[in-house]
């Protein structure tokens, strides 16, 4: 918090005599400023507790364990609910700091109340401990520091890209640079990604989606499988909510925790880039009632989760616990959080791991209007950020297409995933509903009552198959997580073309490479918001893994050799990313044709062909004439050939992209230029391939002329 902030409760402070506890100068504090904030004359610690009837605070030199002071809160500084006192002479680069409550001790009421434990501060702005990446194999005694902010985000603004105009690339930090193959000076930080800025400008990619940067213990549930360590890699385990992974940095930032996340941020934006990140408020770390007490559960454990009549977790997130979102408390802590990282780190959005439990009651039943929903879409600060809900999860609620929104809320369309892998891979009779999917899903989310703007479209992500592992294994291969090959989706709408896993029969290994080139230009070339995941775009493997969460090691690393091993589809993804970003009309409504053509057209499979057909007609970004794209897809194994609607004389269509023949301008200046003129409507497919035509002058007869 600014020292300008604090000049009307310092004002108050000044009103009340010094006392001395335990060594220490201490006043009544600020009770309206949660966490520990540094102020000019010490710091303030304010802390709440529902249930605890005394609070203890505990000061630590660093790295240890034992406290060097234990503080009491007098009983005069609690008001309501609240302790709040501040400690003179503190300096914050001198210690670390945590709490003890005391209260009562009654499971079977979820009252966990101990006062030997030691708590973390559930508004820590730093946690200490986790500073080296799989330094500790012990349980961790977590504490907090004091973070100074004094970020300088220079004279910039926040790109402010509407959804139907971002490309989301999503990301792991650290398996995005760690592989020795990534050529960057500090390796699975957020300074890597860093220097990785340009590739992703190369990509057309302007918003990143990074999985959790929340402190997380990936030392969790550590073990040894066939002798190879695996750990909590993907961080779906929050330790605290206000707190960046330290273990992200490449340096360790005492008292400055954040700073190089700051600074990724402020350079993502400066290159035109979002920064949306994967945020985990349906469980933590603490687990069931089997796992660690040291935080949330001994502040108020009834509060914080939901619990059975007896006591016992809801499991809805399928971790061990859930947290209580839609109640009073844990609703005001969540909506603070994101304040938090939308004021302090300039955050453009987040994106909401088994968001549905957010919209569940303090009984696990679903609610018809989530408080905790409604505040985040009304709420003025998070008035520009993006709210993206994966609308499902592990307790069986799904809610695609119906997630509460008030015309706010974004989705990743699960059943865009679903029907079109389905349809990609020649599932017969899926053509329909594969076109309203590519149109725009508008089936699902009613333009009334969503916008336009409420699809993510995804085909991968973290969870399952890898773009290449799509069409390169039938069953999930999981052996390397030690549960047998129980954990994982069982279903994931692959095909292996044949040979589960790798091979070297060259045929094979051709149609696989072009029905991934398939699936990416039908992503581009779709309504909505397209998201791929990181390595898509050069066909990168987990070897069969498809929930590879525990995988520290070259089954999640990017390895960025696989740009060259695979030029052709590198080449290929990065101009069709091109061509949706020059290409308003595949993004949005960009006008009305003067050629006469629908906004959408679309011609199903007939008696002439089996191609699905999709035609969107506009404007150009400038206004100056059309923009008319034919998006036409063979799933059928045999050649087809159709007739596309009559254009007027003096146009032609013209094939920009045919993954059947490797047609693929130079880039994107030379698109109208190397684009195959066609002399007719008329075009020819081979099986299992898709087509992007253009409507443009006609210049002449290219040396081919049929697709």
């Amino acid at each position: 918090m600014d020292d300008n902030n604090l000049i009307a409760p310092m004002s108050r402070i000044h009103m009340v005599p010094v006392e001395v506890v335990s060594g220490f100068e201490v006043r009544p504090g600020m009770y309206e400023v949660n966490g520990a904030t540094a102020i000019p004359c010490g710091v303030n610690f304010t802390v709440y507790s529902y249930g605890a009837t005394s609070c203890e605070l505990l000061l630590y030199n660093r790295r240890e364990d034992e406290p060097y002071a234990v503080i009491p809160f007098p009983e005069n500084y609690k008001i309501g609910k609240v302790y709040s006192m501040i400690v003179f002479g503190l300096n914050i680069n001198d210690f670390e700091y945590a709490y003890r409550m005391d209260g009562p001790y009654n499971p079977e009421e979820g009252l966990l109340f101990n006062k030997n434990n030691v708590l973390l501060d559930i508004y820590a702005k730093a946690v200490t401990g986790q500073s080296i990446w799989g330094s500790s194999k012990d349980e961790v005694i977590y504490k907090a520091r004091v973070v100074k902010d004094d970020f300088d985000w220079r004279d910039y603004t926040q790109p402010l890209i509407p959804m139907e105009d971002l490309t989301i690339y999503e990301m792991h930090v650290r398996g995005f640079t760690k592989h020795s193959s990534s050529g960057v000076a500090h390796p699975g930080t957020f300074a890597g990604i860093m220097e990785k800025i340009p590739y992703l400008k190369e990509m057309s990619v302007n918003a990143v989606e990074l999985m959790p940067i929340f402190e997380f213990d990936e030392m969790k549930d550590y073990r040894l499988v066939d002798g190879k360590p695996v750990m909590n890699y993907w961080g779906y385990n929050t330790v605290s909510f206000f707190a960046p992974n330290t273990s992200y940095s490449s340096t360790e930032e005492y008292n400055q925790e954040g700073m190089e996340l700051k600074k990724l941020i402020r350079t993502l934006h400066e290159n035109g880039i979002e920064c949306i990140l994967d945020v985990v408020f349906n469980h933590t770390a603490e687990g069931n009632e089997l796992g660690p007490c040291f935080s949330f559960k001994g502040f108020d454990n009834n509060i914080y989760y939901m619990l059975t009549p007896e006591g016992f977790y809801y499991n809805f997130s399928g971790c061990g616990n859930t947290l209580n979102c839609n109640h009073p408390i844990v609703h005001q802590m969540i909506l603070e959080c994101l304040r938090y990282w939308t004021t302090v780190y300039h955050i453009d959005g987040f994106r909401f791991d088994l968001a549905t439990i957010l919209g569940r009651n303090e009984d696990g039943s679903p609610m018809s209007k989530p408080p905790l929903l409604q505040s985040l879409a009304f709420d003025p600060i998070l008035g520009n950020v993006k709210l993206i809900a994966e609308a499902w999860d592990a307790g069986g609620l799904y809610q695609v297409g119906c997630f509460p929104s008030w015309n706010r809320w974004a989705e990743w369309n699960g059943r865009y995933r679903d029907d079109m892998r389905n349809f990609l891979k020649g599932d017969s009779g899926m053509w329909e509903v594969a076109a309203k999917r590519i149109t725009g899903s508008k089936d699902i989310y009613d333009p009334e009552h969503r916008g336009e703007n409420a699809s993510v479209n995804f085909l991968t992500c973290h969870d399952g198959f890898t773009l290449w592992d799509l069409y390169s294994y039938n069953q999930k291969h999981n052996e390397a997580n030690g549960w047998n090959n129980t954990d994982g989706a069982d279903d994931n709408r692959s095909w292996n073309c044949g040979v589960e896993g790798e091979t070297e029969d060259e045929e094979v290994l051709s149609l696989r490479r072009r029905l991934a080139k398939n699936a990416f230009a039908v992503l581009m070339c779709s309504r909505g918001t397209p998201m791929y995941f990181a390595g898509d775009e050069f066909l990168n493997s987990q070897f069969g893994n498809n929930n590879a969460y525990c995988q520290d090691n070259e089954i999640s690393w990017l390895n960025w050799g696989d740009i060259e091993k695979n030029r052709e589809h590198f080449e290929f993804c990065r101009f069709i990313s091109a061509f949706r970003k020059n290409h308003p009309v595949l993004r949005k409504y960009s006008g009305r044709s003067q050629a006469g053509f629908p906004e959408i057209q679309v011609m199903g499979p007939d008696g002439q062909s089996k191609v699905l057909r999709v035609i969107y007609a506009g404007r150009d970004e400038e206004n100056r004439s059309d923009d008319i794209i034919c998006l036409a897809v063979n799933v059928f194994w045999e050649d087809q050939e159709f007739d596309l609607p009559p254009i007027p004389a003096g146009m032609c269509y013209a094939v920009t992209v045919d993954t059947g023949k490797q047609y693929l301008p130079k880039g994107i200046a030379e698109e109208k230029k190397d684009a195959h003129r066609l002399e007719g409507n008329r075009v020819r497919m081979i099986g299992r391939s898709v087509c992007v035509l253009t409507v443009e002058k006609n210049r002449g007869r290219n040396a081919e002329v049929t697709a």
